[in-house]
């Protein structure tokens, strides 16, 4: 017999993972649309939006967190190095390589938990 509250966790779940997502991305977008200047931030933001609602609907957390973490690091080492008028061009330059580093170390994950499933037999 299941437990009486899994059934509302996995939805709930869902749903902090889509606002996480839109949180994260729509701050990325924005930051982006910053730095392009002109009309583009409304469009830059809506497409970080978009983004961050389905990544989050997919659940990519870990992808979202290292997003979050690149973002705050590159913003304060830009805020460090070339003061608080450059904090939007670090923090979106930083949220792109932790894009990307997540991306890479999750893949090396999976590929490690894979080996491991290999080596003891994979049931």
């Amino acid at each position: 017999m299941a437990n009486p509250g899994t059934e509302q966790a996995a939805p709930i779940q869902r749903v902090i993972d889509i606002l996480f997502g839109v949180a994260v991305m729509g701050t990325v977008g924005t930051l982006i649309g910053v730095i392009m200047g002109g009309g583009i931030m409304p469009l830059a933001s809506g497409v970080g939006l978009t983004l961050g609602g389905v990544i989050g609907f997919m659940g990519g957390r870990r992808f979202l967190a290292s997003i979050l973490v690149g973002t705050l690091l590159g913003g304060a080492l830009a805020w460090l190095i070339a003061g608080p008028e450059r904090v939007s061009v670090g923090a979106g330059a930083g949220a792109a390589m932790g894009g990307f580093l997540g991306v890479q170390i999750s893949m090396l994950l999976d590929m490690r938990a894979a080996k491991k499933k290999t080596a003891s037999g994979g049931a």
